[in-house]
């Protein structure tokens, strides 16, 4: 059996630390690509969130359009607005993904370039950002996409179609003088009206408590992640 020489240099495959020039110029231009994917997949989340704005705008104009409409419109547009708020969920997680890359870039690469501190390879970002092409999947379930667009955007649209709601029994036709006026103004055909004003109250506590949980699978995970808060 030959043993090696002890002087024989012994050749290893060392990462080099810092990018070179040429890999600097790509990551810029794959900046530019994420930053776009992630303008496009934005604009489609504000598509969905005016179509949500715009089908409450008309269930309001509906509902007040005279003391004898119905306020069943206003019913009806919670569930279509709880529609859109699925489809805006779906459409984030795609977002998510780009945004998530473009935001390590600026935090890991442009920031320390930026300082002054120069451009050289982290394994703490590269190859979490490697793995995240190598190996792509959405950064958060679809639960907690639920939940950042309700507690960002629809908790609002769900609150002003409550109160609107309220509104119509109160003065339509006439002001409340009890709250029997309530049950018998909220009834739609034969259901009657504790059974609709109940499935309302469960419907939007329904929301508000989901809202909670996922909050708390946010911070959970924010924990877990620690400064890694972009790929989340």
């Amino acid at each position: 059996m030959t043993l090696p020489d002890a002087h024989e240099p012994t050749f290893q495959t060392a990462r080099k630390s810092e990018f070179s020039t040429a890999e600097i110029g790509a990551l810029a231009h794959l900046y530019r690509g994420e930053v776009y994917r992630s303008t496009v997949w934005r604009t489609r989340l504000d598509s969905s969130t005016n179509w949500a704005v715009v089908t409450t705008g008309i269930a309001l104009s509906a509902t007040y359009s005279s003391a004898q409409a119905s306020p069943l419109p206003m019913v009806l547009v919670g569930l279509l607005v709880s529609v859109f708020l699925l489809f805006e969920a779906r459409r984030y997680r795609y977002f998510n993904v780009w945004r998530a890359r473009a935001r390590l870039l600026e935090t890991d690469f442009y920031a320390p370039m930026i300082r002054g501190e120069g451009v050289r390879r982290d394994p703490s970002w590269t190859e979490l950002l490697a793995k995240d092409y190598v190996d792509p999947r959405y950064h958060i379930s679809f639960a907690r996409a639920v939940g950042r667009r309700l507690r960002r955007t629809y908790a609002w649209i769900f609150v002003i179609q409550a109160i609107a709601y309220y509104g119509k029994l109160a003065i339509h036709p006439v002001p409340l003088a009890s709250f029997a006026d309530v049950l018998e103004r909220a009834a739609i055909g034969p259901i009657p009206g504790s059974l609709v004003i109940a499935a309302g109250v469960l419907f939007h506590g329904g929301w508000a408590v989901f809202a909670l949980i996922t909050l708390r699978m946010e911070i959970a995970s924010r924990r877990e992640r620690g400064s890694l808060i972009a790929m989340g």
